[in-house]
């Protein structure tokens, strides 16, 4: 194989393995059936730093809910500093519908100015 027929083998073989991963995830991740359903849920507060500094944006964050369905704990995935903080306050006051066993699930907070 010439220089060129390798890396074109070597890409193919990399998209390969990506779409495989892909695909196993899709079928471990979350979707809309499995995710547990909210009872009651408190609306996070626009910072007022954020609000002056016309910060907006969405705030993603890993939930941990027990069977019962409080929030046991929650860790940032992503967003801005400002905004992270309200959004995982609000997070830690939800109720979600109890299940036999404890799931994890990414919920998004959105602020817009």
């Amino acid at each position: 194989m010439t220089i060129s027929g390798w890396a074109k083998f070597a890409v193919t073989a990399t998209v390969a393995v990506l779409l495989a991963a892909a695909s196993a995830f899709s079928q471990t991740g979350s979707t809309d059936e499995t995710k547990r359903k909210v009872k009651s849920k408190t609306m996070p507060s626009y910072p007022e730093l954020a609000r002056r500094m016309n910060v907006s944006g969405k705030v993603k964050v890993e939930v941990v809910i027990a069977p019962d369905g409080r929030v046991k704990t929650t860790r940032v995935v992503g967003g801005h500093p400002l905004l992270v903080q309200t959004c995982q306050d609000a997070l830690k006051e939800w109720k979600f519908v109890p299940a036999s066993e404890e799931t994890t699930q990414i919920v998004e907070c959105e602020f817009h100015n």
